[in-house]
């Protein structure tokens, strides 16, 4: 029966996986009659129900690994706002209210991105909200690698690898390596992981032919030294470099090496929460570029480095007319050390002073 997908009672806010949407919702299970008003959290690919948004403790919870479809629901509520969803699960149909239409499609759009692990393209979203999907659609994902590395027994190579290891090793399961080239084509369709047995390599590639077709092919590290593809005729490689480069040769380039860079944001976001009913929404900060004020030019310190200049003691050429302290005026350089052709002038001037002198006597 459908009420089994709905579990009751209990667990801590705290012991949760991160919580991607929150806000009120009213549920109706296919035994219930009445609606139940509930604060609803997306958390993981679980949906956890409050009583209401401050309480610690959920009374029933939802996992979103039984989902088969989401429809919106056009019956007439008493609440002339409020949209209606009907959550189809493989054992049996929930019906949902959200408060209003596009609370409505935010809720298709965080459900359809966890289940999916894609964002949705149909949905009448803003920019910014389809930023914030494609960021759950991530954060999703490596949680549930995470969850799957940390149940997965371990198998730690035995084997030292000989020299650098490609950027295209991946430290994953056979599954998660076909799982990783399924979700990014673009990146590339062949990968190098440990060997299920842990003494060994392992080459994962797909390729498309009416879907994807996986093969993967031993790698052994030989004892005196290097690698071996171990096909019908084994190839021989000096270097895992070589056993990557031997693969896209032997395929005339078809198979390409798959480097998976991390995804780094584009713009400012950040969330903001309504006092009223708790919701909390996201918002991309404007893109715009802000112009700074021109810097005013040190004026001060123009005026002081002008008087400083000034002030310096004179030139060495300067200096040479002074036989002790430097003379503060270019007349007093002259009175105190003349030079030979002032002398000359002086010593004439003397002479014409005296005979006029002597004339007029």
């Amino acid at each position: 029966m459908a009420t089994a997908s709905v579990k009751q009672r209990t667990g801590s806010r705290g012991q949760l996986p991160p919580c991607y949407y929150e806000g009120y919702l009213e549920k109706r299970g296919p035994t219930e009659k009445v609606w139940r008003r509930f604060w609803t959290c997306l958390c993981g690919n679980t949906l956890y129900f409050f009583n209401n948004a401050k309480d610690t403790e959920y009374v029933e919870k939802l996992d979103l690994s039984g989902f088969v479809s989401l429809s919106d629901d056009c019956s007439r509520d008493r609440n002339l706002e409020a949209a209606r969803l009907n959550l189809r699960m493989k054992d049996g149909e929930i019906k949902l209210t959200a408060p209003n239409l596009e609370s409505r499609e935010l809720w298709k759009g965080f459900l359809y991105s966890v289940v999916d692990l894609s964002v949705p393209s149909s949905l009448a979203l803003l920019p910014g909200q389809l930023h914030m999907l494609k960021e759950v659609v991530d954060k999703e994902k490596m949680r549930r690698k995470t969850r799957s590395l940390s149940k997965a027994p371990s198998s730690p190579l035995s084997l030292p690898l000989v020299g650098e290891i490609p950027a295209c090793f991946r430290p994953v399961s056979r599954t998660e390596a076909e799982v990783l080239l399924e979700r990014h084509p673009d990146c590339g369709n062949m990968l190098l992981r440990p060997g299920r047995d842990g003494t060994s390599l392992a080459v994962t590639t797909r390729q498309d032919l009416n879907g994807s077709v996986f093969r993967h092919y031993r790698v052994s590290q030989k004892p005196q030294g290097g690698y071996v593809i171990d096909v019908e005729n084994p190839i021989p490689c000096a270097t895992l470099y070589d056993v990557i480069n031997a693969l896209v040769e032997k395929t005339a380039g078809t198979l390409q090496p798959f480097l998976l860079e991390e995804p780094y944001e584009e713009n400012i976001t950040f969330v903001t929460s309504n006092d009223e009913n708790g919701e909390r929404t996201l918002h991309c900060a404007p893109s715009g570029s802000f112009a700074r004020a021109p810097a005013l030019p040190p004026k001060q310190a123009t005026e002081k480095s002008s008087l400083r200049s000034q002030t310096k003691s004179p030139s060495p050429s300067h200096r040479s007319f002074s036989s002790t302290d430097t003379p503060s005026s270019p007349m007093r350089r002259l009175v105190l050390c003349p030079s030979p052709l002032t002398q000359t002038f002086t010593e004439e001037l003397k002479m014409k002073l005296e005979k006029r002198r002597t004339s007029q006597e």
